[in-house]
């Protein structure tokens, strides 16, 4: 492996983890932007959340027709036209749609939170003081969301947004700059005679 990892396979490979380096710090950039103006960011996911349905609409609509003739045609023309319909709805009321979801965000957030404190108590398991303060923590969110709904539906979901694309681009410029120092090494430790043996 030192051998190649010396050559052009190795600044290849340094090539690859640059470009996650590179798209990691695009999407590192983009998630503090959207922390910044959250409200744009929860405005730009919804879009996007609209694109998503129209396209997964059209792509189940095309594998229905090609399936035409078998069992699941039909149900797979309704869940297509589901799709559609939802992925309409969602670019012409944007807002709408964050004050819908925002809303179901934090009847998760609290059901979780409740059933965690009520299993964290009634269980007492090993982890019972982790599981106690998660239940504390989803609760108070849940409740901390719908007592500013609808208003918090301008900031929650594009907060989310935005924290999901800072802890992408982290990671991936983690592996970025972990992988180069990897190839790094291996051509640092490939002996001379490998080096000389792959030049030729």
């Amino acid at each position: 492996m030192a051998g190649p990892a010396s050559t052009s396979e190795g600044r290849k490979l340094k090539r690859g983890f640059g470009l996650l380096t590179f798209l990691g710090a695009i999407l590192v950039l983009g998630g503090i932007v959207g922390l910044i103006y959250t409200g744009v960011a929860t405005l730009t996911s919804m879009i996007l959340f609209g694109w998503l349905l129209l396209v997964g609409g059209l792509v189940g609509l095309l594998q229905a027709v090609q399936s035409r003739g078998s069992n699941f045609f039909w149900l797979g023309v309704v869940v297509a036209a589901l799709n559609l319909a939802a992925g309409i709805v969602v670019i012409r009321h944007p807002e709408g749609t964050a004050e819908a979801l925002t809303m179901f965000a934090a009847l998760l957030f609290l059901t979780g939170g409740v059933f965690r404190l009520v299993g964290s108590v009634v269980v007492r398991g090993p982890q019972f003081g982790w599981t106690l303060v998660q239940g504390a923590f989803g609760v108070l969110l849940g409740l901390f969301v719908l007592f500013d709904w609808p208003h918090s539906s301008l900031y929650v979901l594009g907060c989310f947004f935005s924290l999901a694309l800072l802890f992408d681009g982290l990671g991936l410029i983690a592996i970025g700059t972990g992988g180069r120092q990897i190839v790094d090494n291996l051509v640092a430790s490939a002996t001379p005679e490998d080096q000389e043996e792959s030049h030729n």
